[in-house]
């Protein structure tokens, strides 16, 4: 078996080969099959190109050979456009053949069911056994813009005149390199580097980006995603830009899908598929927007815009308008997506009347007409970029901007080296001050939604978290809840006191602690005991005790089939509020935190955060301070105040199953842990192994 490429000889087989085979390159260039050769030849391609097609002696008017065997030499990446059919042949002839890289444009593969499957194994398989490397399936190719290598069947790169740029672009779908390159193009913006990853059964997004990370022409990356397939190449991606300081800006699909639901917890319905998606790809550093608007525009602000400490107060933006109704266009989105859009301080409102400036005290600061004057606009802008409050700057101009661009955004572009990020939000469509501030490294926006997206993901990075590896699996032991408590005092999550009980005892033996208490079906077999009628509460004293426990047993039995043997005996306690901490092995992502609003609506209201596993302590408030429903425990209206810190501890606590192998930990969830003016106290417990 041949050694696997390094990150160097990747990127070289992969964006810069001296050498290309088009298998199956077609005689009609009208053809999906038929483009690639037009297009190399035509973006003026230098290295070699050789066609393989075993029916025809030429095609486009140059020589074809009979097969990969049958050229001068081996090349170093073959693009294969050959049948879904004749794929794993194709493949196995050029790994023979010393191919370094193979991108395969067919579909039909896991997509299709068992024997697409099947298929995608023995690619595999030859890979391993080859040493080469494979693109896809359904790839619609990569293209390096900067040498020619237009290496596609996508018909968008028919487009003359590509402009060149300094971004990368990695896609699950094909079509999306040609729909961003053209949509790119319409504003001004170039790639270096576009690639159509497919259905990554050996080279992933993760491994392809990272080849490209010490490519001094490339300084940020945009990412397209259809899922998260290989979550450990990609943080190591991630981990590697955020070092190099080039950002990396995702939009994925998938926000509407259902909730994933796992063997016995809440928190598999509560932290869905795509819900683990964004807390993996936020620990990644990654910035996740929601719009493809936004993945087009939101890079050069993510560019300017710092990782904000963990445990920092919340980002706060200045809005700079000429216009108050198009301002509040983005300040609308901006609030539902939790961004603040606070007012200038008493101090920074004095620096604006020193220089003569009229600013109504309010969130937004509204120069009307008079920030169509260069000099108003400048001065304004010098004073909120400067202000210690604001941590990031929005200029929003109207109607001046498509007419008299030096007035109002001149002074913008004029601001390029402000101390903090500074972005343009134009409300008409201004064409030519749009390319004026990108040409001077502006973020600007063309849309109020696009604007906003961009904000909050900007505003919203966390710094990147090295991979914690956990075992997972979905048929490991559920524990019972003696058998949870006690995994909860090894990591120092505190609990109630309980004692077992057998379902026959008669009389009620005396109990460690006073009446009233609560009554628990004990078994491993129950997850969800107030469904199976397994829970009573508020029981006053020990003749009623018995009584609940028989009448419990045969409720339980008659619901469930089983007869259970024991029940849990535990104090009733009570506190200021009710949270959820719950931790589960993602099968993509691996550990994940959570923290929610605990009790029985938890489901319902689905206030939660998460995090990858394990956390430090500001990182659990952090956590805490994103559930709405924890404003009651922070003395809401004069209530009690909970305790938070007790709170964090205990998320951290949980969150060290990550660190644990003996036994690994599948799921693990607390619910509901009563918080208290003293801390915190769990009083259910459910836990699997992995």
């Amino acid at each position: 078996m041949r050694v696997p490429p390094n990150a160097d000889a990747l990127r070289q087989a992969l964006l810069a080969p001296r050498s290309v085979a088009i298998v199956g390159q077609s005689n009609d260039a009208g053809k999906a099959s038929g483009r690639p050769l037009d297009f190399l030849r035509r973006a003026g391609f230098g290295g070699k190109v050789y066609c393989v097609n075993a029916r025809r002696d030429t095609v486009l008017g140059e020589r074809a050979y009979p097969t990969v065997a049958a050229l001068p030499e081996p090349p170093e990446h073959a693009y294969i456009l050959v049948p879904t059919e004749a794929v794993i042949d194709a493949v196995a002839e050029c790994g023979r053949a010393g191919v370094k890289i193979a991108t395969i444009l067919a579909a039909g593969f896991s997509e299709t069911g068992a024997d697409g499957v099947a298929r995608e194994q023995k690619l595999r398989e030859i890979a391993a056994e080859t040493g080469i490397r494979v693109v896809g399936p359904s790839s619609l190719g990569v293209v390096n813009l900067r040498n020619g290598l237009l290496l596609t069947a996508n018909a968008a790169f028919a487009e003359p005149d590509i402009p060149v740029g300094r971004t990368f672009f990695a896609s699950h779908s094909g079509t999306m390199i040609g729909a961003l390159m053209s949509r790119g193009k319409a504003r001004g913006l170039g790639f270096a580097g576009l690639v159509s990853i497919g259905n990554e059964v050996d080279l992933s997004i993760g491994e392809i980006c990272a080849a490209t990370l010490d490519d001094p022409e490339i300084d940020g990356y945009l990412l397209f995603l259809e899922s998260i397939r290989n979550s450990a190449a990609l943080r190591d991606f991630a981990l590697g830009a955020a070092a190099r300081g080039k950002p990396v800006v995702a939009y994925k699909l998938g926000r509407s899908a259902a909730a994933r639901e796992l063997a016995v917890t809440h928190t598999g319905a509560l932290a869905g598929e795509d819900d683990v998606a964004s807390a993996f790809l936020a620990d990644c550093g990654i910035a996740r927007v929601e719009s493809l608007e936004a993945l087009i525009e939101a890079l050069p602000l993510v560019h300017r815009t710092p990782i904000r400490p963990i445990g920092a107060r919340a980002p706060q933006v200045a809005v700079l308008t000429t216009t108050a109704g198009g301002a509040t266009m983005v300040v609308d989105p901006l609030a539902m997506r939790g961004v603040e859009i606070a007012p200038p301080s008493a101090e920074t409102f004095a620096r604006f009347a020193a220089k003569g400036i009229q600013a109504t005290p309010a969130r937004i600061v509204d120069l009307t007409i008079a920030g169509t004057r260069y000099d108003v606009m400048k001065a304004a802008l010098d004073i909120l970029t400067t202000a210690p409050e604001f941590d990031m700057v929005l200029a929003v101009v109207g109607s001046s901007a498509r007419f008299h661009p030096q007035q109002a955004v001149q002074p913008i572009i004029d601001s390029a080296n402000a101390a903090k990020p500074l972005a343009a939000f134009l409300v008409p469509e201004a064409p030519e001050a749009l390319a004026r501030l990108s040409a001077a490294g502006i973020p600007s926006f063309r849309t109020p939604e696009a604007c906003a997206d961009a904000i909050a993901a900007a505003l919203a990075r966390r710094e990147p978290k090295p991979a914690v590896a956990a075992a997972s699996g979905s048929g490991g032991r559920v524990l019972d809840e003696l058998e949870a408590y006690a995994l909860l005092d090894r990591l120092g999550v505190p609990r109630a006191a309980a004692v077992a009980l057998e379902t026959a005892i008669v009389p009620a033996p005396a109990l460690p602690f006073g009446y009233p208490v609560a009554v628990k079906v004990l078994s491993a077999n129950i997850a969800h005991k107030t469904e199976a009628g397994g829970v009573a509460l508020n029981v006053p004293n020990g003749e009623a005790l018995v009584g609940v426990i028989k009448a419990m047993r045969a409720t339980v039995k008659s619901r469930t089939g089983i007869a259970p043997a024991r029940v849990l005996v535990a104090p009733m306690i009570s506190g200021v509020g009710e949270a959820l901490i719950g931790y589960r092995v993602d099968r993509e992502v691996g550990p994940v935190i959570m923290v929610a609003a605990g009790g029985v609506f938890t489901e319902i209201y689905r206030d939660r955060s998460l995090r990858l596993a394990p956390v430090d302590l500001p990182t659990a408030h952090a956590m805490i301070s994103e559930v709405k429903a924890f404003a009651m425990l922070r003395g809401f209206r004069g209530k009690p105040a909970g305790n938070l810190d007790a709170l964090a501890n205990a998320i951290v606590a949980l969150s060290r199953l990550a660190l644990q192998n003996d036994p690994a930990i599948a799921e693990a969830e607390v619910n509901p842990l009563i918080v208290q003016a003293n801390g915190v106290v769990g009083v259910d417990a459910l836990v699997r192994e992995a």
